[in-house]
């Protein structure tokens, strides 16, 4: 063997446990990743049920649902983004999701919330899923310092695409009203 093929022998040894190790360590990321999605939602879920519990038996009653944690700042102009996950309760899979608002009016502030969505029918979990959601909405005040917040910590029932709608407020002050919009789609990455 002369000594060109051995050295691209050993090169591409080298690319084959290289690119394995890096396979791998994407995969521990992936399911890590999902593992802390999966632990949010459950927690939100927990949350949820502590300040409204007749939510339990419609969450359990329905199709599916979703839980989304959200960060965001605004000024005049607000945005935020979050990951969250759909789960189906017939097949119990989770689809793992991308959301992101955008805002313009009189606002501002800063907040950390998590949104529960409980689907009324199987069609408008599998349009959640497959084509993802925009939708509007209004304004109003919070306070909170750091779990602790200073008013109701959940909003109440928003109907929207044949869902319920729920947001949970954790953390931050926010206040205004503006015309708001958000997107939700498969995060491509997780699932």
């Amino acid at each position: 063997m002369t000594m060109t093929k051995i050295v691209a022998a050993a090169v591409l040894g080298l690319v084959f446990v290289a690119g394995g190790a890096m396979a791998d360590e994407k995969a521990k990321d992936k399911a890590a990743k999902q593992a802390e999605i999966r632990k949010m939602a459950q927690e939100t879920l927990s949350e949820v049920y502590k300040l409204d519990a007749s939510l339990k038996g419609a969450v359990q009653k329905a199709p599916g649902y979703a839980v989304f944690s959200t960060y965001g700042l605004s000024f005049i102009i607000g945005g935020a983004g979050g990951k969250g996950l759909v789960h189906d309760n017939k097949t119990k899979q989770d689809t793992f999701m991308d959301m992101a608002q955008a805002s313009a009016g009189v606002q501002v502030g800063g907040s950390k919330s998590r949104t529960l969505i409980v689907f009324k029918t199987q069609e408008a979990l599998k349009k959640f899923i497959e084509s993802g959601w925009e939708f509007g909405g209004g304004g109003g005040a919070a306070a909170a310092g750091g779990d602790k917040e200073a008013g109701s910590t959940i909003s109440g029932e928003n109907v929207v695409n044949d869902a319920l709608y729920y947001t949970v407020t954790k953390a931050g002050v926010q206040a205004g009203g503006a015309v708001a919009g958000t997107k939700v789609w498969k995060d491509k990455d997780l699932n």
